[in-house]
């Protein structure tokens, strides 16, 4: 996959939006870092090569690059029966509030619905109720709440469950 479209930064370049590979894993992984550093509340990294590597086998990672070649973007994706998960969307911190987590969704969208995919899932952590109005404004409307495993444990003091959000098409 490939796509092609304007960029905001700057309109004379392109969005190049793909497939990511193995040999892409140690950038992908510093680009997810980064964005997901602002959960305090976990221990750790969002993400090493180990569990990057178990994700890619189960379901996919779209990265969008710039002209240049520099990771700007990225999410996951798995197919799961006529439904689409998209999950760690990652937008590098240099580069949020400019459109790229919404064409992401986009890119994302436009794949699952390709497979056939009827509707889109996300979970997003109680912990980050700042996404719920970005998911919302991208179509995604609330539909449960879950008992949810983080990768990774949380500090002491908090508790987290996961709030279930779909987009049907």
């Amino acid at each position: 996959m490939n796509i092609s479209t304007p960029s905001t930064p700057d309109p004379g370049s392109s969005l190049h939006i793909r497939v990511a590979t193995s040999a892409d894993r140690p950038q992908l992984i510093r680009l997810i870092n980064s964005a997901f550093s602002i959960e305090t509340f976990l221990e750790g990294t969002r993400t090493d090569d180990e569990r990057l590597a178990a994700m890619m086998e189960k379901g996919s990672v779209l990265m969008a690059e710039d002209s240049s070649g520099c990771l700007l973007a990225s999410v996951y994706l798995e197919r799961r029966g006529e439904r689409g998960y998209l999950g760690m969307l990652a937008v590098d911190p240099a580069h949020q509030g400019k459109g790229f987590a919404r064409r992401m969704v986009q890119a994302a969208e436009d794949q699952f619905r390709a497979q056939g995919c009827r509707a889109l899932e996300i979970v997003v952590l109680n912990l980050r109720p700042d996404l719920l109005p970005i998911y919302r404004r991208f179509g995604f409307v609330e539909t449960e709440t879950i008992d949810f495993k983080t990768s990774r444990p949380l500090k002491p003091g908090f508790e987290c469950h996961g709030i279930v959000m779909e987009k049907t098409h």
